[in-house]
């Protein structure tokens, strides 16, 4: 139960020898009062001092549900009879977990990776923020950061709880099979996820070190915000903004910020009244004056330099946290003619709060108009990142604006129509896109609302199908959705349906190391400008090389200079090729580069087979995307069929052990055809 008095104790004298600890009435006694074997031990907790009247005390969890509480005086013998009994019932495959101080130690039944058929035993520690993992099979695994998960939640009823853990790739079942321990492991990780203090690096993290409480208020200030007059400058109700605070600072992760429940200057208000309160502050008191200073260089390019190398100086998170707010400030100037909030009007709104001053030292105004003003070269931002951002937000303010005109939509969310297999009325559903919706999350809502079950094998994703270029292609499941609807013509739409040359290519991927393709394909170029009338010319053999960073051709294998080259990065890859061109065979490629200033070309390959088709799909998705192709974890399909038993997802592991790899591979090898006969 909870903390026992120093009177619930009774004083024993212990003796732990050959696997069992033994407890007598005093050191004189011959029989023990009662014993505990080591193999029964689950789980050893260490709790903070004084938890229980004692100055030190430890946990000790077995089979039987059972729990005994051991209390010392003194801090060293604690540390030594801790460190025995670890030792004793922890095997020799989880030894590494003993090497650090722990608050929490024991074995769990676990699902994770590749085997979600059925529970194995895992060994767990638990170590501030850090939940370390040995797992019977398998390579060593990294600790999970629990301030960093994207998901902490609880699935089933009280007899058969499971605690699903979500990191970025990979998702980590535990099950509740003994209510003890569970209990004390729920309640210990919950803790060690929830923010620990006020300072910056102490708050739940996302994906790329920015606290989860400022990812969350930019995101809705960008989304329902960015036009809305004197944003930032306003201030929200003191009631609201200090109850939507405690809530962020209590557990952001959990808490929605909804349009119609919060007004954007409540929120606005909560973020700036968190940054202003941050006990060392956004720039470190360290640094704090050789930023203000730094404002006074007069030769621009210097001051910059000067900027770049004080960032490099700030911790990880403070520096992350920077660039993600200068950069959401960026984008509230760009929409200063609505705003009214132009470079100069945010830097007098966020200079005192970032750099904690009364308003008096104009200098702190200067950092932050600087920050603003060369944002690009500050940060390193290169070209694609900027598009990406410029085109993500005025996708946002587009549909905001014809949301309050038509009267049709809550802002900030925008209603499009997607198909499930074929486009046709009976098949079309009507969904809400948020900004941050992913394919992946877009393709799970779809199947959820259609009751559709998942099976394993079954490569359910979201595609892009323009009609008037007869092509189509699969959204990368991380993909935001909001940007690419923006940019559909009237012959797109797009439909959710099984990939069914994924496994082959996830094959083919497995099974070539390295990220480079070269071989003979057949080229038209599009010469009409965005396609009006007919393209002139043919196809053409040419011979073409794909890498990390460029597709390049030439006119022959033996040539050495390339005729063109793309960086892969701007390319976008439709499957299939529109009739009236009269492609030479039927596996053919659209491909779409978009140039620095806008401008689409478009040109056609085609290629021999549907095999050599799919290998150099693959290789451009590997490519592109860094080499997840697919969602190595069962991200949330479990949500979806929760009968079928948890997650159903490919079991090709591009990133998986040597061993899985090999595996995988060798079944390919053994046969390669019969898995590509069926598709």
């Amino acid at each position: 139960g909870g903390p026992a008095g120093r009177g619930k104790f009774s004083r024993r004298w212990c003796v732990l020898s050959d696997g069992v600890l033994s407890y007598y009435e005093n050191e004189r006694a011959v029989t023990p009062n009662g014993e505990i074997r080591a193999i029964e031990i689950v789980c050893l907790a260490v709790p903070p001092p004084d938890t229980h009247g004692f100055e030190h005390t430890f946990e000790v969890y077995t089979e039987g549900e059972r729990l005994y509480l051991f209390g010392l005086e003194n801090a060293e013998l604690a540390r030594e009879w801790i460190k025995c009994i670890a030792k004793a019932f922890v095997p020799p495959l989880a030894e590494d977990l003993l090497a650090r101080d722990f608050e929490r130690l024991g074995r769990l039944p676990y699902k994770a990776g590749l085997s979600l058929q059925r529970a194995q035993e895992g060994w767990f520690s638990l170590t501030g923020s850090e939940l370390h993992a040995v797992f019977p099979e398998g390579p060593c695994e990294e600790p999970l950061q629990l301030r960093k998960l994207q998901e902490l939640s609880i699935q089933g009823d009280g007899e058969n709880q499971v605690l699903v853990l979500v990191e970025r790739r990979r998702t980590l079942y535990i099950q509740g099979e003994r209510r003890l321990d569970f209990a004390g492991w729920l309640g210990a990780i919950q803790k060690a996820a929830a923010s620990s203090g006020d300072t910056l690096s102490e708050q739940q993290l996302g994906d790329s070190d920015i606290p989860v409480i400022v990812y969350r208020c930019v995101d809705y200030i960008t989304q329902c915000g960015l036009t809305s007059e004197g944003i930032y400058r306003k201030c929200g109700q003191t009631s609201k903004t200090q109850r939507l605070l405690e809530s962020l600072r209590q557990d952001a992760r959990s808490v929605r910020l909804k349009e119609g429940e919060q007004h954007v200057d409540d929120v606005s208000s909560a973020l700036k009244r968190f940054l202003r309160d941050l006990p060392d502050g956004l720039f470190t008191r360290v640094q704090r004056l050789s930023w203000l200073e730094a404002s006074e260089i007069e030769d621009e390019e210097e001051k910059v330099s000067r900027y770049r190398e004080l960032l490099a100086r700030l911790p990880p998170v403070n520096r992350a946290t920077v660039k993600a707010l200068v950069s959401h400030l960026y984008c509230v100037q760009c929409f200063s003619d609505t705003n009214q909030m132009n470079t100069h009007n945010l830097a007098i709104v966020f200079g005192p709060t970032l750099f904690q001053t009364d308003g008096q030292d104009y200098k702190a105004g200067r950092v932050v108009e600087d920050l603003i003003s060369h944002y690009v070269l500050v940060f390193s931002v290169d070209e694609e990142e900027l598009r990406k951002q410029r085109d993500e937000v005025t996708a946002i303010v587009k549909m905001r604006v014809a949301g309050t005109a038509s009267g049709t939509q809550h802002a900030g969310d925008f209603i499009c129509t997607v198909y499930l297999e074929e486009k046709k009325a009976e098949a079309e559903q009507h969904i809400k896109v948020p900004a941050a919706m992913t394919a992946e999350e877009l393709t799970l809502e779809i199947l959820d609302r259609r009751n559709v079950g998942i099976r394993e094998k079954d490569y359910w994703t979201c595609f892009e199908v323009n009609e008037r270029e007869e092509a189509e292609r699969p959204l990368h499941f991380a993909e935001k959705v909001l940007p690419i609807l923006h940019g559909l013509g009237m012959d797109s739409y797009l439909v959710v349906k099984k990939h069914q040359a994924m496994e082959a290519m996830l094959l083919y991927l497995a099974s070539h190391v390295g990220e480079t393709k070269h071989g003979m394909m057949k080229f038209r170029e599009d010469r009409s400008l965005l396609g009006l009338g007919l393209p002139s010319g043919g196809f053409h053999d040419r011979y073409f090389i794909l890498n990390s960073s460029c597709l390049r051709l030439y006119k022959e294998v033996r040539s050495h200079r390339p005729e063109k080259e793309w960086p892969i990065r701007s390319l976008k890859v439709y499957l299939g090729v529109k009739k009236k061109l009269r492609p030479p065979t039927c596996w053919g490629f659209t491909v779409v580069h978009e140039t620095e200033k806008h401008e689409k070309q478009q040109w056609y390959l085609c290629c021999e087979t549907q095999m050599e088709l799919r290998e150099w799909f693959a290789t451009f998705l590997f490519v592109q995307h860094d080499g997840l192709v697919w969602p190595s974890e069962p991200s949330r399909v479990s949500r979806v069929v929760p009968e079928v038993r948890l997650g159903s997802v490919s079991l090709i592991p591009l990133r998986g052990s040597e061993n899985e790899m090999r595996r995988s591979v060798a079944a390919f090898a053994a046969d390669p055809l019969s898995l590509l006969r069926n598709v």
